[in-house]
C-alpha cells in the first residue's frame, strides 16, 4: 500500500470540460476538472515557485485564470468570453466554473479546449457538451482544430 501513494502523485494527463445550458438562468455553464498536481506542475513550469493549489487562493485564481485563456468557445458563429464564476477543490481536482448569456433556441457551439497541451504533448482534454442522455464528447490533443455541436432547444 505504501508504494502506491508515490503513483497518485504523478500527472493524470487529462481535463474533463462540461459545457451545458441551465434552462432556469438562460446561461450556458461552463466547468473545468483538472487534476490537482497536474495543475500545480503547470504553475511550477509557469514559474510559480511553490504552488499550493488547495492552500493558496491566489494559486488556485491564477490557474483558473489560466483554464480560462485555453478553453475557445464561439456561440452562433461569434467568439465569446465566458465570465468566469469561481473554483473550487473536489477531491483531487480543482473545478473552475464559468458562464456566458445562452441565446434564444439552439445554439450552435464551437469549442476547442487546449488546457495544459502547453505542457504535455501527451495532454487529454474532454469536453462533454449537453446534459442527461444528450451529450456529445470530444476529445482534444496538443494542436487539434476546435469542433462543433449543437445545444439547447
Amino acid at each position: 500500500m505504501l508504494l502506491a501513494a508515490p503513483l497518485m502523485a504523478h500527472q493524470q494527463k487529462i481535463a474533463i470540460s462540461t459545457v451545458s445550458l441551465n434552462p432556469r438562468t438562460d446561461r450556458i455553464e461552463i466547468t473545468h476538472q483538472v487534476p490537482v498536481h497536474d495543475a500545480e506542475h503547470a504553475l511550477r513550469m509557469q514559474g510559480a515557485r511553490v504552488p499550493d493549489i488547495v492552500g493558496s487562493a491566489k494559486s488556485r485564481e491564477e490557474f483558473a485564470a489560466y483554464v480560462t485563456r485555453r478553453f475557445l468557445l464561439t456561440v452562433n458563429g461569434e467568439t465569446v468570453t465566458p465570465g468566469y464564476v469561481g473554483s473550487e477543490i473536489s477531491g483531487g481536482s480543482l473545478m473552475v466554473y464559468q458562464e456566458t448569456p445562452a441565446p434564444a433556441g439552439e445554439a450552435r457551439l464551437t469549442v476547442n479546449s487546449q488546457i495544459l497541451t502547453d505542457v504535455w504533448a501527451r495532454q487529454e482534454n474532454r469536453v462533454n457538451i449537453g446534459a442527461g442522455t444528450q451529450v456529445e464528447t470530444f476529445i482534444f490533443g496538443a494542436g487539434d482544430t476546435p469542433r462543433d455541436a449543437m445545444l439547447g432547444g
